[in-house]
């Protein structure tokens, strides 16, 4: 069985309606006409109403394997056949490439709660790109020149989005430090505390990717999303975009949610303790008091960039125009920006271990320890540049702007200790001099 698909079509020409985001409107193509969304909304309603028919086909029939991963569609304009997999909610015809929406796909229990249309247009997602690799020193001066785009595509992505309140404690062992001396001896006073804190938190809008397509470190990567701009959920929003329907369960995306709330939990009771020398985490807990979760369409631009027989893909916020994804990188321009690095640290460290008149043998390893440090943090720094995609482990961005209600505010003095060391006489700094 052939199931129904549901295309907009203009009322004035027939035409195949879209979503333009720099209108936020849904436009015809081809004669201009534009219509408000709310406009739209009798047909999502119908939807529940309508009854399909069963026609015979002929051919062969869908194996129990295929029926459980595809599905047929017929398009309403042109006839023609669409094929897709289980969890496509909106597509292209691929015969007259009108942009179409499968019913079933995003109703009932699958219906999103909320989408945040796009709001960047498809001709600055190139733009975005340009910008995203601009000033990375160890990109190949050849795959700024020579890269092809092989493909755009504007995706709803899925995603549960969670407001939570949770209770936040945290355990600090800390010390302060205080330095002195009388002449003859210098002394090192460590005042040890405990210190405590605990806080009521608020959380809103912590995304959890619900696509099985996408991965979860890559949409992190391209956060945070604006959900003040979201809109209750309409199927004209999506019309001239794919989109695809969750397969990831909420259960399942309980873990990560929890794990950022904690470490972002964690940040902002950090942010309470002050004055001290050194703070160390001890023990922690987050617990959760109450959450809401919502069922919300992101956008996300796709991106595929060919370069040396190697294909790159990239993500970019439909909403923001962040991007991220893998980029190559040249060895030899790490390595040459590295020791440059090390050649200006050498030369610095040189400068001050002469001036402070260190022996000959102290004034070379001085001098290269000074010079690989530099080399090496110079190396790491220019690959963390090049490296755009991680999981953003703190949920702290998500903390309601007066979300910290701070419940504990303890600091406990457990002990002191004192050291002590007798001063050097002072030389005659001719005796070290260098001839």
């Amino acid at each position: 069985m052939a199931n129904e698909l549901l295309e907009y079509k203009c009322p004035c020409c027939g035409g195949a309606l879209t979503f333009q985001a720099a209108l936020q409107k849904v436009k015809c193509p081809y004669c201009d006409t534009e219509f408000e969304t709310d406009s739209l909304k009798s047909l999502d309603e119908g939807w529940a109403e309508e009854n399909s028919a069963e026609w015979a086909a002929g051919g062969s029939s869908w194996t129990e394997e295929e029926k459980e991963f595809l599905s047929e569609y017929v398009c309403e304009s042109c006839g023609g056949e669409l094929v897709t997999e289980e969890t496509t909610a909106s597509s292209f015809c691929p015969y007259c490439g009108n942009p179409v929406i499968l019913k079933g796909r995003l109703s009932g229990g699958l219906k999103p709660d909320f989408v945040l249309p796009f709001q960047m247009e498809k001709s600055k997602v190139n733009d975005a790109f340009a910008a995203f690799v601009k000033g990375k020193l160890l990109l190949p001066k050849a795959f700024r020149e020579e890269c092809k785009t092989e493909e755009i595509k504007g995706l709803y992505v899925p995603f549960w989005v969670y407001d939570a309140e949770v209770t936040g404690r945290v355990q600090y062992h800390a010390t302060k430090v205080r330095c002195w001396t009388d002449g003859e001896y210098s002394y090192t006073e460590t005042r040890h505390y405990a210190v405590y804190r605990s806080a009521d938190l608020s959380f809103e809008h912590i995304p959890a990717d619900a696509s099985k397509k996408m991965a979860d470190d890559l949409m992190e990567s391209i956060e945070p999303y604006d959900f003040s701009a979201a809109k209750p959920f309409q199927s004209a929003f999506l019309s001239g975009f794919y989109s695809d329907k969750y397969d990831v369960e909420q259960k399942d995306t309980y873990p990560r949610v929890n794990e950022r709330m904690k470490r972002g939990a964690e940040d902002a009771l950090r942010d309470t303790v002050h004055g001290y020398s050194t703070v160390f985490p001890e023990k922690s807990s987050v617990n959760l008091k109450s959450s809401k979760v919502v069922y919300t369409l992101y956008p996300v631009w796709t991106m595929q960039k060919s370069w040396k027989d190697k294909t790159y893909s990239y993500a970019v916020n439909g909403q923001t125009g962040k991007v991220a994804g893998e980029l190559p990188f040249s060895v030899a321009k790490l390595l040459l920006f590295s020791l440059l690095a090390a050649l200006l640290g050498g030369l610095i460290g040189f400068g001050i271990f002469y001036f402070m008149e260190f022996e000959l043998t102290e004034l070379i390893v001085g001098t290269v320890i000074v010079a690989l440090l530099f080399g090496i943090v110079t190396g790491v720094l220019l690959k963390k540049q090049i490296k755009t995609v991680a999981f953003q482990d703190s949920g702290r961005s998500y903390l309601r702007g007066d979300g910290v209600n701070l419940l504990e505010r303890r600091d406990v003095f457990l002990y002191r200790n004192v050291t002590r060391q007798r001063l050097q006489p002072k030389e005659n700094p001719s005796a070290h001099r260098r001839k």
